[in-house]
């Protein structure tokens, strides 16, 4: 049974069967036994948590939070609603709404992602979205990681549930007795949480559908090996089937890269991990000019694109398709990843020609207004008759024709 069929039959076992479902999944994936009282974080919970965030550790998540939400209080401008035109002939508009109910899915895994919190629920709030509901899979003692905990309630999320996988996709489309549907979800995850998302698109909305890591380098012979290797690991460590492409134009620059992460690698805790992930994953380009460079990476596509060039935002101009872009040396994705402000859930495996980063306008929907008088429907009357004539649609005319008739 491949991906997509084991994905599919969990989520219709969630529809037919609801919580009890959700149950079994949970100790079969994760390992862990749990009640369906025990589906959703308790207060009590909650107010264990918000003791770990202390001193220093408070400091960097409020800073975070502080960058997080200053970025993309910038993207609600423009985004509100307008009227143009005159009630006593035509007015036409756009009525900006947000979305009612939205999910946010937050990975487990073995490490605490609050990253992901914060990059998922600043824009809802700021959009205004009414109901944010975290799904995220329990540890093996069938809590909640606290500090994730604690960052959903610094955020002001009460409704959070244990559940992680496809299972956590399918009951926030379809809902259970303990779980109301939602609009929409966001959020990245695995391999299944990426298909399940792509196969409940449609029963509701969805950011995109993110895979593994990416991370493409143009570096030029000024650029420091150190500073590349160490970026291309940082990427590596968030597991396998990732990408991680160094396109240069020194042949010098490449070997020592290599050399390099090597001797980075042996220094860390997970480093057979991260050997893993660079075996499967690491390319190297050596090219003769940096418009060659550019040319693989727009071909690429990747979700982050680093610029080790003298001239970064020279050469930004011509980058067509990048999730996120750091100009030169000092701008590493991981302060993308956790604290400079742009969103971290970006889009993969070549989407960037099309996606965007998630934002507050993934959060926002939008209705068109029109408002016309009697003044306006005679003035488009006899357009609009011969377009409904050449349509053969003769109700559509008629109900512009009522009305002026009518006195």
């Amino acid at each position: 049974m491949n991906i997509e069929q084991t994905v599919k039959k969990i989520i219709d076992d969630v529809r037919a069967n609801g919580d009890r479902t959700l149950l079994n999944y949970t100790k079969k994936f994760d390992g862990v036994s749990i009640t369906k009282t025990q589906l959703k974080v308790s207060k009590q919970e909650m107010k264990d948590a918000r003791s770990v965030l202390v001193d220093d550790i408070l400091k960097a998540v409020k800073e975070a939070k502080r960058n997080i939400a200053n970025f993309h209080k910038k993207q609600i401008h423009g985004r509100k609603t307008w009227y143009r035109g005159s009630t006593k002939t035509v007015l036409l508009g756009e009525k900006y709404t947000a979305i009612e109910s939205v999910g946010v899915y937050i990975p487990g895994g073995t490490a605490p992602l609050i990253s992901s919190v914060l990059m998922t629920v600043i824009p809802a709030r700021l959009a205004g979205v009414r109901r944010i509901v975290a799904v995220t899979p329990p540890q093996k003692n069938g809590q909640i990681n606290k500090y994730v905990l604690a960052v959903l309630d610094l955020l002001r999320v009460t409704e959070i549930y244990k559940i992680g996988g496809a299972q956590a996709i399918a009951a926030l489309a379809f809902g259970t007795k303990t779980i109301a549907k939602v609009d929409k979800i966001v959020g990245p995850g695995n391999i299944y949480v990426s298909t399940a998302k792509k196969l409940v698109y449609g029963t509701v909305d969805i950011d995109m559908t993110a895979g593994p890591s990416e991370i493409a380098i143009i570096a030029d012979d000024e650029a420091n090996p150190q500073y590349i290797a160490a970026d291309l690991i940082s990427q590596a460590e968030h597991g396998e089937n990732g990408k991680f492409v160094l396109i240069t134009t020194s042949k010098l620059i490449a070997e020592k890269v290599n050399v390099l992460i090597k001797k980075q690698v042996a220094l860390l805790r997970r480093k057979k991990a991260i050997e893993k992930s660079l075996d499967k994953g690491k390319e190297i380009f050596i090219v003769k000019t940096l418009d060659e460079a550019v040319s693989i990476a727009n071909q690429m596509a990747p979700e982050h694109l680093e610029l080790h060039v003298c001239e970064p935002q020279k050469l930004a101009k011509k980058i067509r398709n990048a999730g996120a872009i750091f100009f030169g040396e000092c701008s590493p994705v991981s302060i993308g990843d956790y604290i400079a402000g742009p969103n971290h859930v970006l889009p993969t495996n070549g989407m960037a020609r099309v996606f965007s980063p998630l934002s507050v306008d993934d959060f926002l929907k939008k209705s068109s207004v029109i408002c016309y008088s009697k003044k306006g429907l005679k003035r488009i009357r006899k357009s609009l008759s011969l377009l409904a004539d050449l349509e053969g649609m003769e109700a559509h005319k008629r109900s512009l024709l009522i009305r002026l008739e009518d006195k």
